[in-house]
């Protein structure tokens, strides 16, 4: 038995104005990882792709890994990087085997593409019409029909922030060998409602996307092989960015298309939880100085890099330094010059620079605006460290050349690579405790749940800036469809 395991993800933030290369899916080196390197970075890993590998070893099978490529969300994916990704997984296909498995994301858009996803399953199914193709992919899916027509298994997350990778890649996987054994025939349903759900407002620790992933895991006791209730991605502006639902049974089309409408229907019926409700950001800071007890989260949600975000605005880092709050950590701003700029200063130096604003975002109207600081280099690393979970547990996070200068009251994480905070070791692989600190800023929206809400002590949302904004009018949509909740206050899913 040969079987193709490989990964491609980019969540593609079409708002934003952080390029998308090839050398953006790699970690740690120039290009992403092929062949026996793909293999051994992700055997073992919380992800899904060392779901698939433990699987296909299970089995025995023969495993060919022709390239495991992940990166920061960003603008739309350069074509040429796009080819040159799909193409090692096609012609591994080509090659000849009993099986795919393919950990994607589901929210790719390309120069080209609105549907990076479907086009690659639409590619693999006319090289090989029959073979088994199981796909992991994260929640933030905006589902297109070819996704669900050339995939014989799909599942998605259950969790955001997403804890269960492993697991997807286990409820993706599973049905594939089970069918390779002729013990079951898998069938799929899907479909869509038009609306946008808030990205603050789809946390599974909360309402209403709570009580529908549980009703989704509910479904699979109760025999659907898997059951996804994807919230979209609504900082796509294409055409069927929203939420979407499918579920896969063995071979019941009834019960698939029955239970995809029942999830459909929760969701549209609490379609006014999903919009969330924005507070001024001096109304914020003021509250979290009013907290004496620590550490607080300042949630920087507009500018969160691992939803496409620029991360190197500075409202909100302005207002914590302005305001006066002291025991402060920061993380993260994004500016590789100054990065470089202290690294020659060196460890111990005093500097003043003018950190951040160095991205323009044409998209909401905006010009950067560098935050000018004083302070001392305190540590400078290379950036890399392995998340103790448990979000993507072992996996090598990637900072790049990265610095703490220290005010005196904040001290600031400088990177030179796009990375979210979702892991307590963002802090300490640099040399920061996050439980002595007062105040925490992180540049996040959910993921930081998973690391660091066990921590927190309360949780202040600010409203900073940042193309990843929870306010729509800040953003124009030209092609996503219309009428769309809550763009269009429509009474009807139709």
């Amino acid at each position: 038995m040969r079987v193709v395991i490989a990964m491609m993800k980019h969540e593609t933030n079409t708002f934003s104005p952080v390029p998308t290369p090839l050398a953006r899916f790699a970690k740690g080196q120039a290009e992403p990882y092929y062949g026996r390197e793909a293999f051994d970075a992700f055997k073992g890993t919380g992800t899904a792709m060392g779901a698939f590998i433990e699987l296909a070893e299970a089995a025995g099978a023969e495993i060919v890994t022709p390239v495991a490529a992940s990166a920061p969300p960003s603008k739309e994916v350069e074509d040429k990087a796009y080819e040159h990704i799909a193409k090692l997984i096609c012609d591994a296909v080509a090659e000849g085997c009993d099986a795919v498995l393919l950990d994607l994301h589901g929210a790719m858009v390309t120069e080209s593409l609105e549907d990076g996803e479907g086009t690659l399953l639409k590619r693999l199914r006319a090289i090989n019409p029959t073979v088994p193709i199981g796909v992991s992919f994260d929640m933030h899916t905006n589902l297109y029909p070819e996704i669900a027509a050339h995939a014989t298994v799909l599942a998605g997350y259950q969790t955001y922030p997403h804890i269960d990778n492993y697991e997807t890649g286990m409820r993706a996987g599973k049905p594939i060998f089970a069918m390779l054994k002729g013990e079951v025939k898998p069938v799929i349903a899907w479909d869509n409602r038009p609306m946008l759900p808030h990205v603050m407002r789809q946390g599974t620790d909360d309402f209403p996307n709570k009580e529908i992933q549980a009703r989704c895991k509910e479904m699979e006791r109760q025999g659907a092989l898997t059951a996804t209730f994807f919230v979209g991605f609504p900082h796509a502006d294409i055409s069927l960015a929203g939420s979407s639902a499918i579920v896969v049974t063995d071979n019941d089309p009834a019960l698939a298309k029955k239970y995809v409408d029942e999830l459909l229907d929760m969701a549209w019926q609490n379609r006014e939880a999903f919009v969330y409700k924005i507070e001024p950001l001096a109304e914020s800071l003021a509250r979290a100085k009013a907290i004496k007890d620590g550490p607080v989260v300042l949630l920087d949600h507009f500018d969160n890099s691992a939803s496409g975000g620029t991360m190197d605005t500075t409202t909100v880092l302005r207002g914590i330094i302005e305001a006066g709050l002291e025991s402060v950590a920061a993380f993260a701003i994004f500016d590789p010059a100054s990065v470089q700029e202290m690294i020659a200063a060196g460890v111990g130096a005093k500097v003043t620079l003018k950190l951040g604003g160095k991205m323009d975002m044409p998209s909401i109207g905006k010009t950067g605006e560098p935050l000018e600081v004083s302070g001392t280099v305190r540590v400078i690393t290379n950036g890399q460290y392995r998340n103790r979970g448990p979000a993507s547990k072992g996996v090598l996070m990637d900072m790049g050349p990265t610095v703490v200068l220290d005010t005196g009251k904040v001290e600031i994480v400088v990177v030179s690579r796009h990375q979210e905070p979702n892991d307590l070791n963002a802090f300490y692989s640099v040399g920061i405790d996050p439980l002595a600190k007062r105040y925490l800023m992180l540049k996040s929206r959910i993921h930081y749940r998973a690391g660091f809400k066990p921590i927190a002590k309360a949780i202040i949302e600010c409203a900073g800036t940042g193309v990843c904004t929870s306010d729509y009018s800040q953003l124009t949509f030209k092609r996503v469809r219309r009428p769309v909740y809550p763009l269009d206050l429509i009474n009807e899913p139709g």
